[in-house]
């Protein structure tokens, strides 16, 4: 009799392992789905010819092999990547993106300006895409007491 209580409860037990694992793992994937947004902000010219910004959703993917939780975005051609230093202060008066590029500040904060007399801060943490290459452009000041270093990435044109 002791016997069959004891493998009553170890049948028991295992089941309870297996949903309980069942159950991390359609979490896992539930997390996955449920991810916040990842947003970059988008510079671009409108038909206006003046430079306007908007938020834009970065789309992931899965990775082939890896768990759920891992995704990456699209995979894009790149003609050069390198970092910007700009002191305190430095100041550009209107002007456009010379080509399409992603902007990743590092450390600072600089303040830009776009139609409109709409501002927004380039700051660590975020994406930004710069893609008014016509038109009036925006202006571009460094804030703050600190460098403002970002990581620029050139796409072709």
């Amino acid at each position: 009799m002791k016997s069959i209580a004891t493998r009553t409860v170890l049948i028991a037990l295992a089941i309870s392992l297996m949903f309980g694992w069942c159950a991390h793992r359609s979490q896992t994937v539930v997390a996955a789905q449920e991810r916040p947004a990842v947003k970059a902000t988008r510079l671009y010219t409108g038909a206006d010819e003046l430079s306007h910004v908007e938020q834009v959703d970065v789309k992931f993917f899965p990775v082939t092999g890896a768990p759920p939780t891992v995704e990456e975005s699209e995979h894009l051609l790149t003609t050069k990547s390198y970092v910007v230093r700009l002191a305190p202060g430095f100041f550009e008066d209107w002007h456009n993106a010379d080509v399409r590029r992603y902007v990743i500040p590092v450390s600072g904060r600089a303040e830009i300006e776009v139609a409109g007399g709409q501002k927004f801060l380039a700051e660590p943490g975020r994406i930004y895409l710069a893609e008014d290459l016509t038109g009036k452009g925006h202006t571009f000041r460094v804030v703050g007491a600190n460098d403002w270093v970002a990581l620029f990435v050139d796409f072709p044109q």
